[in-house]
């Protein structure tokens, strides 16, 4: 449905994913009296430096506040001269939605800008609301369709800020959470930008009708089984109507938490530099936190490896009866999108896929390493072969094609005139018992020439020639042909080599 003039605001996106901490920006908090396009050109060289030569990228959703957003950057484009463009995503829960798709689409032609349609498709988790996931599948969507080095501009404005602050209160949130939104995020390995924070929803239509702009009101915006759309009309118009300025008050006291959450990251760095081994963290370094700042401490290292936060009482099982656990107990916890374990005294945390150990214990691929350097391989990991002129690997021995498998159990390996049991070769490298499942064989012929990066036959291993200096050109043909295997671990977990 297409309107002008709403019998009441529209509602504007659900809030952004949680925030990894704002940047050292300086935005205009004072809202303007009129919102325009060079009020916007200002908080934005405010909040980002010069524009000339940026990418920008508008979440576009039809409604009000994208849609003034949108037309107040195309009136800046020309004159601070940066890109512009603008994202819709058809989350296909409505029958109308393939409708305002084509009408953003039609509303970015009309300003000259290009706009692409994403699509989402939107699953619940057990327990997990509707809007929640929404929101969610919004913003992988987003993330999938952004460019290298553009940012995107979300219309979050004044009463949305309200809103997000009141949800997190009512849901227990720490100081991250009641923090809200900045105008600044890093995200998503770009930036997510909201120029709007200080600006009311009224003076948004103001300039929309102003400028004679239409836009497109979803009919679930006045659903109140949503937690936001019943702030919305319910609880905020009752707290407006005592307190006037609730809006701007509540995003100072954002502003105010948003700096407690600054000083808590600094807090947190500071306790993690002597808890750090590699990509894990040592717990007995952890237990000489106290317990506030050991929470203070894990809830910032999860998010730093890029992982939702967990609940308050999945935090607090991992900083007490986890890190408490006997050294041999292996323990996890898990949230979804997340998994921490224990192995020893590390504490490591893994994605999903990267935790879930292979089912299939007869998984194999056929490898043509010169052709393909890099196999994917389970846990979001690869197994590759470099060339490397210090490499141990005789790439002139390997065949042309290899066989790559999981372990199935009781294999042994070649050693000088033994045989080595593989499972002893994977504890003696201290790998963790979900790590040693995954582990990548090479195999030819049913002959287990390399344990991924930590053994390989001696059969394809370079051998040592000590008159090799004596004969440069013999031995500058040695280093070429020389190589090594590389065992990439999932990228949460860190295990890079």
């Amino acid at each position: 449905m297409s309107r002008r003039r709403p019998a009441r605001p529209p509602v504007a996106a659900t809030a952004a994913p949680p925030d990894a901490g704002p940047l050292d920006t300086a935005p205009l908090d004072a809202a303007p009296a009129r919102f325009d396009a060079s009020w916007l050109g200002a908080q934005l060289r405010a909040l980002l430096g010069a524009l000339r030569g940026r990418r920008l990228c508008v979440a576009f959703s039809g409604g009000l506040d994208s849609g003034v957003l949108l037309a107040a950057l195309a009136e800046l484009r020309a004159r601070e001269r940066f890109a512009l463009r603008a994202l819709h995503v058809n989350h296909q829960l409505q029958p109308q939605a393939g409708d305002w798709a084509r009408a953003a689409l039609a509303r970015a032609r009309s300003l000259r800008v290009a706009c692409r349609i994403g699509r989402g498709k939107v699953e619940r988790a057990r327990g997990e609301s509707l809007e929640a996931a929404a929101r969610d599948e919004r913003y992988r969507a987003l993330a999938a369709h952004l460019a290298p080095g553009e940012l995107l501009l979300t219309a979050h404005h004044q009463e949305d800020q309200l809103e997000t602050l009141l949800l997190a209160l009512l849901r227990g949130s720490g100081v991250r959470g009641l923090a809200a939104m900045s105008a600044v995020t890093p995200w998503a390995a770009t930036s997510l930008v909201r120029p709007l924070l200080p600006i009311g929803r009224r003076q948004l239509e103001q300039y929309a009708h102003e400028h004679d702009l239409p836009w497109s009101e979803d009919p679930s915006n006045a659903d109140q089984r949503f937690d936001r759309n019943y702030l919305r009309q319910t609880v905020v118009p009752l707290i407006r109507r005592r307190w006037p300025a609730a809006a701007a008050t509540a995003s100072r006291s954002a502003a105010h938490l948003a700096e407690a959450r600054s000083l808590l990251e600094l807090l947190a760095r500071g306790a993690l530099q002597d808890a750090r081994d590699g990509s894990a963290l040592c717990v007995s370094a952890l237990r000489r936190l106290p317990l506030p700042q050991r929470r203070n401490a894990l809830r910032a290292w999860i998010l730093e490896r890029g992982l939702p936060a967990p609940d308050h009482r999945r935090l607090r099982e991992i900083a007490g009866p986890m890190l408490a656990a006997r050294g041999d107990a292996l323990p996890q916890v898990r949230w979804r999108g997340a998994e921490l374990r224990r192995h020893g005294d590390r504490l490591i945390a893994l994605q999903p896929a990267a935790a879930a150990v292979p089912a299939a214990a007869g998984m194999r691929s056929s490898w043509d390493w010169r052709a393909q350097p890099w196999l994917p391989w389970p846990g979001g990991g690869a197994l590759g072969r470099v060339r490397d002129r210090h490499g141990d690997v005789r790439l002139a021995a390997l065949p042309a094609r290899l066989e790559v498998r999981l372990r199935r159990g009781g294999e042994r390996l070649a050693v000088a005139q033994h045989h080595l049991a593989l499972k002893d070769l994977l504890q003696t490298q201290g790998l963790a018992p979900w790590e040693r499942a995954a582990v990548p064989l090479i195999v030819h012929q049913q002959r287990i020439i390399a344990v991924a990066d930590l053994w390989l036959d001696r059969a394809y291993a370079v051998a040592r020639d000590p008159d090799a200096a004596l004969r440069p050109a013999a031995g500058a043909e040695l280093r070429a042909d020389r190589g090594r295997f590389r065992w990439r671990r999932s990228a949460s977990a860190g295990g890079a080599t």
